[in-house]
């Protein structure tokens, strides 16, 4: 059961397909946007009725505000309770009742079907700013740097007096009440990581495993799911890859960003081209936000799977998605990340930490702040090793069989009041 966009699906449809080779039966429930991504991946797919509402919610200005981001998608997490629910009614429980669910800490639902059926839920993080530790506090927090600055035991105040809901959550309320299930008081202190298991869906390179995270916490890696096999590239985009010259990769993630900034994104990422004589791909976002009459050097596509293009890449420029930035760690590529809201300020924090890449705020892209670090990028033999050595740490990652015997090990049926 994910919740969000592209980069939250895919490293569901990830697992899916390992639990699948493992013999089990797997369903994916969620808005019918998505689909087509599971299926072609071989998983079967129940469609959540929301009538058109998550589309809509993710182009919204509002969503990509940073006064914003957080009150809408709770918003919308209370809102699709009810649709996720009746889902699971009409389409998913006549086949037998589960074994084990899902989905991320913000999936209301799923957590709900644990409370009311027994039903056992293992909650995924993809990014380590979900679990909002006191002693490593994310970057995109409100007044994170002045908190940073205080004692463990102040944050930790701070972070308890905080911990309420950003708003009253009446769908969930009242789906508790039809089902006879007592509703959280606070989501992020009753609800969010399940007792039955929490599921870190990145390394500890990227994201230390930190005192506070729940004890029944398992920490894999990073999915690094994007439909490859299910995507092949055209015969002229190929072609693109392939030619010889400096090329550049910009990305806003397929929600674009907001549309209120995609247009200045594509402009600059445009003149930055066209000044370092390099070419470019353009990925994702509506077609209305690109600049007109690209040139030659520029190929533009709705979609691409990361693995196949990287390879011909010099450096990615995206907004900071988890899913991205651990594909262009996996291939060595220096990134340069232009954050807005959600979990991209961190994500491009531990980005600099780890020496591959830059950040600024996707609000103030312009290519005269982008060239820059385009340059060193391109040119900084300590960006581009470092960047080499967040390659080499994909060599080593966990065999897949233990996380696998992990999420087997919680399918137990939960003893229900």
């Amino acid at each position: 059961m994910p919740h969000g966009t592209a980069g939250d699906v895919l490293p569901l449809i990830w697992l899916g397909r390992q639990l699948k080779q493992r013999g089990h039966e797997v369903i994916m429930l969620w808005v019918d946007m998505f689909r087509d991504a599971a299926t072609r991946a071989g998983i079967d797919f129940v469609s959540v009725k929301d009538g058109g509402e998550f589309q809509r919610m993710a182009q919204e200005a509002a969503l990509w505000s940073k006064e914003q981001s957080m009150r809408q998608g709770h918003a919308y997490a209370d809102r699709c309770t009810a649709a996720c629910m009746d889902a699971y009614a009409e389409d998913v429980a006549p086949r037998g009742r589960p074994d084990l669910v899902l989905g991320p800490m913000i999936s209301l639902a799923a957590r709900l079907l644990r409370e009311k059926h027994g039903i056992p839920f293992v909650s995924i993080n993809i990014q380590p700013s979900s679990f909002i530790s006191a002693y490593e506090l994310p970057a995109g927090l409100p007044w994170v740097w002045v908190m940073r600055k205080l004692p463990v035991f102040l944050r930790k105040l701070i972070l308890t007096a905080a911990s309420g809901d950003f708003q009253p959550m009446p769908v969930l309320r009242q789906c508790c009440m039809d089902l006879g299930v007592r509703p959280p008081h606070s989501l992020r202190q009753d609800w969010y990581h399940s007792p039955d298991g929490v599921l870190a869906l990145f390394p500890s390179w990227f994201g230390k495993p930190q005192p506070d995270w729940p004890s029944n916490t398992f920490q894999w890696d990073f999915p690094l799911e994007d439909l490859a096999e299910e995507s092949p590239l055209s015969a002229d985009f190929r072609a693109f890859l392939e030619a010889p010259g400096k090329k550049l990769l910009f990305t806003l993630g397929s929600a674009g960003g907001g549309s209120q900034h995609a247009a200045e994104f594509f402009r600059a990422a445009l003149e930055c081209t066209l000044q370092l004589d390099c070419k470019a791909v353009f990925i994702g976002g509506d077609h209305a936000h690109l600049p007109p009459s690209l040139p030659p050097s520029v190929h533009v596509a709705a979609y691409a799977p990361y693995s196949r293009l990287l390879k011909h890449m010099d450096v990615a420029i995206h907004a900071g998605g988890v899913g991205a930035a651990a594909q262009f760690f996996a291939a060595g590529v220096p990134q340069i990340v232009a954050y807005s809201v959600f979990d991209q300020p961190d994500t491009a924090e531990r980005v600099e930490k780890n020496g591959a890449g830059f950040a600024l705020p996707l609000a103030s892209f312009s290519s005269a702040r982008t060239l820059p670090l385009l340059r060193r990028c391109l040119m900084e033999e300590t960006v581009r090793s470092a960047a080499t050595e967040c390659r080499h740490r994909f060599l080593e990652r966990p065999p897949v069989t233990l996380l696998l015997e992990w999420l087997e090990s919680r399918m137990q049926p939960v003893l229900t009041p």
